[in-house]
């Protein structure tokens, strides 16, 4: 067996694979990234197969040549869990029993590149782990089996993430024994309830005021910890750590997004584009995290009306 991972969230799945009755011959994961002054900073699943002894390679593009010159008898699956690249075609169709991915959405539902985000961000009561097998399309193979998990309404994706990061483990450790037995009973997805959850970037994370309460609340626990959220507060953005949505003060209305409706001790009370939202912990540009009262006292703003 080959597995081909990067990020932490792979880690339960190489770990329970070694602590199980199969055989992992090498380990795939991308190359080392540049880390603070110039030094490389290691890929943690490199980390960890080497520490469990397994052989690593880091292509900057996975090829059926990484896998060719191992022995078939060792390597007749590849396993993908949180690789961070698209595994080519001529790969997919190089192994005798073909490529199973580890995938943390109930599939179809938010195929893509930010599962675990869409899950928060679109409100969903629950969401969950699927083993797949992969095939030329994104997401889309026959799913193997799957395991749904619910998901509270203030769970960030940090806390998301890690959840499904260890449902992930036993869960593939079992759809791989139901392959080696032949006892796997492959199911094809539902194309048409498939959604697709884009690659995030740091301008998904740059807010404005004439969001809905509710939806600035998602944001702030699907975007954590990256990219965060930033806000318009006391004349600069400032990195949001901590709030919620809240009904918006009766009276209070005609304000309008961004409005200071209220300052009661630190935290600070912003109309929305509907409701008001309880700022309760931010993070000026160059500063350690502070209550927003304490930061807009230091900037001499005042509430009634004043936009933050």
């Amino acid at each position: 067996m080959a597995f081909a991972g990067s990020a932490e969230f792979s880690l339960p799945s190489l770990q329970a694979l070694a602590d199980s009755a199969h055989s992992v011959a090498v380990v795939i994961t991308a190359p080392d990234r540049s880390g603070s002054r110039g030094r490389t900073a290691p890929r943690p699943v490199r980390e960890l197969a080497l520490e469990l002894g397994l052989l690593v390679r880091q292509p900057a593009r996975l090829s059926p040549g990484d896998l060719m010159s191992l022995p078939a008898a060792q390597v007749d699956i590849l396993v993908v869990c949180a690789y961070g690249q698209l595994v080519p075609r001529s790969v997919l169709h190089l192994l005798p029993r073909g490529a199973v991915g580890v995938h943390p959405s109930l599939l179809p539902r938010h195929r893509g590149a930010s599962p675990i985000q869409a899950a928060i961000l679109a409100g969903d009561t629950e969401t969950g782990v699927t083993i797949y097998q992969m095939d030329e399309r994104l997401d889309a193979g026959p799913i193997l089996v799957e395991e749904s998990v619910p998901l509270p309404p203030t769970m960030t994706a940090t806390e998301l993430s890690t959840e499904l990061a260890a449902r992930g483990g036993s869960l593939l450790v079992r759809a791989l024994d139901e392959l080696e037995a032949g006892e796997a009973e492959p199911c094809p997805q539902a194309d048409l309830d498939a959604t697709y959850a884009a690659k995030l970037g740091r301008q998904d994370g740059e807010l404005d005021w004439g969001l809905p309460a509710q939806r600035i609340e998602r944001l702030l626990r699907a975007l954590h910890p990256w990219p965060g959220v930033s806000v318009p507060i006391g004349g600069a953005r400032v990195k949001l750590i901590a709030g919620r949505g809240v009904p918006a003060p009766e009276g209070a209305s005609d304000l309008g997004p961004g409005s200071v409706l209220e300052a009661p001790g630190d935290t600070l009370l912003v109309g929305t584009g509907a409701g008001a939202f309880r700022v309760e912990l931010i993070q000026p540009p160059g500063r350690r995290p502070m209550a927003p009262g304490a930061y807009l006292r230091g900037r001499r703003a005042r509430a009634g009306g004043r936009r933050p």
